[in-house]
């Protein structure tokens, strides 16, 4: 399993699951872009690169999900297929994707919160918690 969505009063919220930080940054697109965007309205043309630097893991993949807002919101853009690789704290990603119009849009996103935020070890996998302000 990669994400899993969770109820929650007013937000949406999920669960993310990796092996590793660059799988669980990767999981974590597909769960915010599963989230707000019908994906079949999406055609896979474009590609997006998104680089992040970050002190730990938690603000790395909190400041990953808020680039991933900043494009769905100003450049109308979403992605299918998201390659990542972290090396010293600096994540860069490939997504493919492409824009989306408004009919494409199952609920828009505001903000990426830090309410119960934050990455954990389970066993042997990275388990991050995410809420996202609707």
């Amino acid at each position: 399993m990669k994400y899993r969505f969770v109820d929650h009063t007013a937000d949406i919220a999920f669960e993310v699951y990796g092996k590793n930080l660059e799988e669980l940054l990767a999981n974590s697109a597909h769960a915010f872009y599963e989230a707000f965007v019908r994906l079949e309205e999406i055609k896979d043309v474009e590609m997006k690169v998104v680089e992040v630097e970050a002190e730990d893991e938690d603000l790395l993949l909190y400041r990953w999900l808020n680039e991933l807002l900043f494009l769905f919101e100003t450049q109308f853009f979403a992605g299918k297929e998201v390659k990542v690789k972290v090396t010293n704290m600096k994540a860069v990603g490939k997504i493919f994707g492409g824009r989306f119009g408004r009919k494409a849009v199952k609920i828009e996103p505001k903000a990426i919160t830090m309410h119960k935020f934050g990455i954990k070890k389970e066993n042997d996998k990275l388990v991050a918690f995410v809420i996202v302000d609707i």
